[in-house]
């Protein structure tokens, strides 16, 4: 039994007369014949018995029928909504982003994006994450581009280069730091630290980062995203160590730019190396590399 046979079937079965089906389907009457036999054999039992010059469904095509009209209509649903996902025009894609991006970046980015007359018709599903899980997901397929804070060395990841930001400590507004504007980071070893764990694609600048001032902190609590840590130090929890995010201006804390020693995140957008990517992938991943380098990455 193959497609084809089922699609000779649905049309016999429509028009009830061999040699007007065979036209209709431009083929031999003898070839269509030929077909349907084959596929009562394979199936053991008679689809059609003649009626005068016409041909009808036996109880037991028409019972079959159903099932065909079924398959073929799903297939046939199957077919538009795959090519709506790789047009161009109108496909979907599945962005994923670490948390700190979802306020500000992922959302300009998608609205830059949108502005552009051929690309509306572009569906996204967003999902949110810190960079390992998001790395993940990408390998798993589940997702088409990661934006995410660090590279991972995987020969099936590729990573670009899209923005930076300055890391930066933060205090509570009436901490005996809060005065300064600028710091050396050895300054700030009497003082308990929140702190990024181990998941987090910023944990080991901040721990290359004391290292290099011969800092071993004192690590109130590990936290897993920024914006939990600019919570729990406008709580007085401790200062911590982040990048200089748009979302701090909303949170009690004073921000102090780090003169030593001075890091910067990085941000990346990841997609999995020789895999196929959608058309609408394809255009959307090139958009935010070229942007991202454009406005977003420091031009010596």
């Amino acid at each position: 039994m193959n497609l084809k046979q089922l699609y000779y079937f649905k049309t016999l079965a429509r028009i009830q007369h061999m040699t007007q089906a065979a036209e209709e389907l431009t083929i031999t009457q003898p070839s269509l014949s030929h077909s349907m036999a084959e596929l009562e054999k394979e199936l053991g039992t008679f689809l059609f018995e003649k009626q005068g010059r016409n041909i009808r469904l036996t109880k037991y095509g028409d019972f079959f029928l159903s099932y065909v009209e079924r398959s073929l209509d799903e297939l046939e649903r199957g077919e538009k909504a795959l090519k709506e996902l790789t047009s161009p025009d109108k496909g979907h894609i599945d962005l994923a982003f670490i948390y700190t991006l979802g306020a500000h970046f992922a959302p300009l980015l998608l609205k830059e994006f949108s502005t552009h007359p051929d690309y509306q018709q572009i569906s996204f599903s967003l999902s949110q994450g810190n960079t390992k899980d998001l790395l993940t997901h990408l390998k798993n397929e589940t997702i088409d581009i990661a934006l995410c804070s660090m590279v991972v060395p995987d020969e099936q990841i590729h990573f670009e280069r899209i923005a930076e930001e300055e890391v930066v400590l933060i205090v509570p507004i009436h901490h005996p730091l809060a005065e300064l504007e600028e710091i050396d980071l050895a300054d700030t070893a009497p003082y308990p630290f929140v702190f990024f764990n181990k998941k987090s694609g910023l944990r080991p600048i901040v721990d290359r980062m004391l290292a290099e001032v011969n800092i071993s902190p004192k690590i109130v609590c590990e936290v897993e995203e920024d914006h939990t840590l600019a919570g729990f130090v406008s709580f007085g929890h401790g200062i911590g160590i982040l990048p200089r995010i748009a979302a701090l201006d909303h949170y009690a804390v004073k921000i102090i730019s780090i003169k030593n020693p001075s890091y910067h995140r990085f941000i990346y957008a990841a997609t999995l190396k020789n895999h196929y990517l959608a058309p609408a992938t394809r255009l959307f991943r090139d958009f935010v590399v070229n942007y991202g380098q454009t406005f977003f990455l420091h031009k010596p």
